[in-house]
């Protein structure tokens, strides 16, 4: 396993790479991928009023939302390391004057607190996965929780739970030559969590208290639509890049080969249906909870 340092330098470049794909995606990834994350905000229960932290924003739909919930008095930040997916969320949500949600651009790993801390409740969907240290990324996150404090969060478990992601990736990359390295063992990576125990030792080790695992099998359900579910998947998935460097002509052959791996998961006439197994990760920052 590659040491921190290039971790954090792999992960900061992949993602600068992948934001593009990211933000073409952001509608159709906000109408499609909101079970991912629905269990964690129905655990977390965002009360008007609280401040709530939403680590891995993305272009900023489930941040957004939790705005709406928490509004008038509360608010919420949207943190994550991609500037480019940042500035979009900023872009789709920021109402006149500045209103609305807050996001910014950074590091959790390496941040000494989250602007806007303390922070009432945290939200993450499938981002500490992601992390190239997640005990120092969830360190942050603890500081920047006021005494009490939630944390519901959701991450991928094995592949074999979730097999229409790499179903996805290995139908394109046939056609897009080199792609990113896949992860080796604990490195970042969707199925970095796969591992409840492991999940356990990272949250102890960050400091939090009453630590639950808990395992959730939903489906996404994207409409007939082949061309644009299989460009969906490819451009939020590791070939994203290549997909989008590649000529006309060989993203239609990537589209294809992800469609001939994906036909399993198609019911013609009414779309596809994702079936995803989770980990609803909740925690609290001290064993003094006050909800």
């Amino acid at each position: 396993m590659a040491d921190i340092a290039t971790l954090r330098a792999r992960n900061a470049d992949f993602w600068a790479r992948m934001a593009p794909g990211w933000v073409n995606q952001a509608d159709r990834h906000d109408e499609i991928a909101r079970p991912l994350g629905a269990v964690a905000i129905d655990w977390l229960r965002p009360q008007s009023g609280e401040r709530v932290l939403d680590v891995g924003c993305g272009c900023g739909g489930t941040t957004a939302e939790i705005a709406r919930a928490v509004a008038p008095s509360g608010s919420a930040v949207g943190l994550d390391l991609a500037e480019a997916m940042v500035a979009t969320a900023r872009d789709r949500f920021t109402g006149p004057g500045g209103a609305g949600p807050r996001f910014v651009a950074g590091d959790i790993e390496t941040l000494d607190a989250v602007p806007g801390a303390p922070f009432d409740a945290v939200y993450s969907r499938m981002t500490l996965m992601l992390l190239a240290d997640p005990v120092a990324g969830l360190a942050t996150v603890r500081r920047s929780m006021r005494a009490g404090a939630r944390l519901a969060a959701t991450v991928f478990r094995d592949g074999r739970a979730n097999p229409w992601l790499p179903a996805a990736m290995l139908g394109a990359a046939a056609h897009l030559g080199p792609l990113p390295s896949l992860p080796i063992g604990d490195e970042p990576g969707p199925f970095a969590f796969a591992d409840a125990t492991r999940v356990t030792r990272v949250l102890t080790a960050a400091g939090f208290a009453d630590i639950g695992i808990h395992p959730y099998d939903v489906a996404l359900n994207a409409p007939d639509d082949p061309e644009a579910v299989t460009e969906w998947l490819i451009e939020i998935g590791p070939a994203g890049a290549a997909y989008r460097d590649a000529e006309p002509t060989i993203q239609g052959h990537a589209r294809a080969g992800s469609a001939r791996l994906l036909e399993r998961f198609r019911t013609a006439g009414t779309g596809y249906r994702l079936p995803t197994g989770l980990w609803l990760i909740t925690a609290y920052s001290d064993g003094n909870r006050t909800t």
